[in-house]
């Protein structure tokens, strides 16, 4: 297995980190969470990994949304 960038190692980290906070949501809400991250991911599988500046503002973008959507107040995402 190839070794993986620091970029795409910050990207991983940050997927995981979305994932296991869905555990933290109502269960009956789970699936949209995950439905949403992968989505939201998914957008921007394309982008060529050489796009260091594009991916730097997506990575900081992703962990704004991140902590506003982790807020345990917020139960369900559509």
């Amino acid at each position: 297995m190839a070794r993986l960038s620091g970029l795409q190692r910050e990207v991983l980290k940050l997927y995981r980190t979305c994932i296991r906070t869905i555990r933290t949501k109502p269960e009956e809400t789970q699936l949209h969470w995950r439905a949403y991250i992968r989505e939201e991911f998914g957008k921007n599988k394309a982008i060529p990994k050489k796009s260091f500046s594009v991916i730097e503002h997506l990575i900081r973008v992703g962990h704004r949304r991140f902590e506003m959507y982790s807020n345990p107040q917020i139960k369900d995402i559509h």
